[in-house]
């Protein structure tokens, strides 16, 4: 098996959210029990949603509990370094029309496009996994086929989190 890098953060929070997934356990087998208790269970929207309920929360349950011992936890604030690796920030620059972005590479549980952090295993991840700046990328997106030139890296440690 191999490990999967997460920050300190993102591992805290899987924590945290096991918990509350745990906790959460008695009021939604309460709710399919009061649900039950209305009769027939072949039209009873309030139960389905019940068991619906429990079934997300038991997978997402299961699915945190298994990844769990297969990360390899990270303290972003300890990184540094002139090549793009798990916790650094890359900012970038599409060759063709000049747009900068900026992405922090993290991990799959914890990369939230909509706030710049990507996924080291996302295509655009694995490509800028090693880079230096200057290095030229080219990746496949949903848009099409796009080069980036990597115009900085740099470290910000848990701040990015933030």
């Amino acid at each position: 098996m191999t490990s999967t890098p997460i920050s300190i953060q993102g591992y805290k929070k899987l924590e945290e959210e096991l918990a509350r997934l745990k906790t959460e356990r008695p009021a939604i087998i309460q709710a399919i029990k009061e649900a039950r208790e209305e009769g027939d269970l072949r039209e009873n929207a309030g139960y389905d949603a019940a068991r619906e309920r429990q079934g997300m929360a038991e997978a997402r349950i299961k699915y945190i509990e298994s990844r769990l011992a297969l990360y390899q936890v990270i303290d972003l604030d300890k990184l540094s370094g002139d090549k793009v690796i798990f916790g650094a920030s890359v900012e970038v620059e599409d060759v063709d029309s000049g747009e900068r972005r900026t992405f922090t590479i993290l991990g799959p549980d914890e990369a939230d496009p909509a706030k710049g952090s990507i996924s080291f295993l996302s295509p655009v991840g694995q490509a800028l996994l090693g880079r230096e700046q200057g290095d030229e990328v080219t990746v496949d997106i949903p848009r099409g086929r796009v080069t980036y030139e990597v115009m900085s890296i740099a470290f910000h440690g848990s701040k990015v989190l933030g």
